[in-house]
């Protein structure tokens, strides 16, 4: 019986114990490893708020050199930064996060010219660039402009009262100046009636909605310079004759254009399927959720850009030219000839039925090896205003063509997005409904209730 309290009821019942307890921390162990090496999470807000997006997810895995995001800050914000900072990490092993905090390690702070918290660098490429703030458009424009080599430069004309990328006014281009400068572009403006020649240094020009005519001299330096493997996108309005506000038809531009089989119609598109008064838009701000095939819109699924004041675009390859169409209004939509008058009038027997295409890109053989032109047409220079720029998709749209036409395809995709505007707009009729449906109906049914209960029980 030496060896008789291995048998003994209550050892069984402290060996079970024992062997659960060890099962259950050998789960615990294992699932805490693999979440260590596996973290993974599920973003159910509506616009996937707390997920990346498709650009960064793009260029981080893409990534064939070392990079590391520096975040310095009190070591108690840490776990703030984590929650944005650690979906980078996860996403491929050539990329490190490091967290410092300036007051523990104030050298490195110093030597790295940390001088607030909240500082972020990226570093790659041997060269560092400052995100200006903890948000994916920082960050991911701080790692592009640190992965992309050499200088790409976007030349606006100016000289026939173009959008001005200095005019912070609702129909300046300042926001976009803004937007170019986050995405490692830099911006200036040549006049091509001072002197009728592009700089070479032109990454891509900008033609932003001129009103007046443009000289012969400046079409043909425009000309020159597409023909000879330069990039240019034309942002050109229906020639709207309404008092002051009259724009000119640009007939040696748009005859230019047409050479490279993009004509732009002298039409007025106006958008009848209502869709636009979910977003408070009126008909002459026609709404585009259906897009083409072109690299520029492939990635340009269910989302809606606004088109203010534009004119129609027909498309046809020339001898040295293939162009394509972007994207089409939808079959709600008309164009009107009746450009001189303030009210809108639609004339189904004599206006031209949706869909109706607004936006053209295309490529022009220049017959040397290694060297192509590229245009983009629109018919509308609103689009980009500042009043309208942040509308939904525009942004990512206008930076999928700058890309494209500065032959960067590998950064064409969807933006970091801006936290949604959710907010619950309600008619006068609607707050009144709820008003008695929930201070009065409600506790009124309960009341009722109440006394019925009281009735069948007295």
């Amino acid at each position: 019986m030496k060896f008789g309290w291995l048998k003994a009821r209550q050892t069984k019942y402290t060996a079970y114990v024992t062997a659960y307890i060890l099962v259950v921390l050998a789960v615990l162990t294992a699932a805490n490893w693999l979440a260590n090496r596996h973290n993974k999470s599920w973003d159910s807000t509506a616009n996937k708020r707390f997920s990346l997006s498709d650009q960064t997810i793009k260029v981080v895995r893409g990534l064939n050199k070392d990079a590391k995001i520096v975040y310095f800050d009190k070591t108690s914000e840490f776990t703030r930064a984590r929650d944005l900072l650690d979906r980078y990490d996860n996403l491929s092993p050539r990329l490190v996060v490091e967290y410092i905090d300036p007051d523990k390690k104030p050298q490195v702070a110093k030597a790295q010219g940390v001088r607030s918290y909240g500082t972020i660098f990226v570093e790659a490429n041997n060269k560092k660039e400052e995100a200006k703030s903890l948000t994916e458009e920082e960050i991911t424009g701080a790692l592009i402009r640190a992965l992309k080599e050499g200088t790409r430069t976007v030349c606006a004309v100016s000289g026939s009262d173009e959008h001005s990328l200095d005019d912070t006014e609702r129909g300046g281009y300042s926001n976009l100046k803004d937007l170019l400068e986050r995405n490692n572009y830099k911006t200036r403006t040549i006049s091509l009636l001072e002197k009728p020649e592009v700089p070479s240094d032109c990454t891509v020009l900008l033609v932003g909605g001129p009103r007046f005519d443009y000289v012969q001299p400046a079409v043909d330096a425009i000309k020159t310079y597409v023909e000879n493997g330069g990039r240019a996108l034309f942002l050109l309005d229906p020639p709207l004759k309404l008092g002051r506000s009259e724009i000119s038809e640009n007939a040696a531009l748009t005859k230019l254009i047409e050479s490279w089989g993009v004509t732009l119609n002298k039409d007025l598109v106006l958008d009848t399927s209502g869709i636009g008064r979910i977003f408070g838009l009126g008909p002459e701000v026609p709404l585009v959720i259906s897009y083409e095939s072109h690299p520029i819109v492939r990635e340009m699924k269910e989302i809606a850009t606004a088109f203010p004041i534009a004119r129609s675009i027909e498309v046809k390859a020339t001898e040295k030219t293939s162009p394509e169409k972007l994207f089409s209004t939808s079959g709600n939509s008309f164009a009107t000839s009746n450009l001189s008058s303030p009210s809108i009038e639609i004339n189904p027997a004599r206006d031209k039925k949706g869909p109706l295409a607004l936006a053209a890109a295309g490529t022009y053989n220049t017959g040397k090896e290694g060297s192509q032109g590229r245009f983009v047409v629109v018919g509308s220079a609103g689009w980009v205003s500042n009043n309208i720029l942040r509308f939904n998709g525009n942004r990512d749209l206008f930076l999928n063509m700058m890309n494209w036409l500065s032959s960067d395809e590998d950064l064409i995709s969807i933006r970091p997005k801006e936290p949604e505007d959710r907010r619950l707009t309600m008619t006068a009729r609607q707050m009144r409904l709820v008003f008695y449906t929930s201070v009065v109906l409600l506790p009124l049914m309960a009341l009722i209730a109440g006394v019925g209960v009281w009735w069948r029980r007295r």
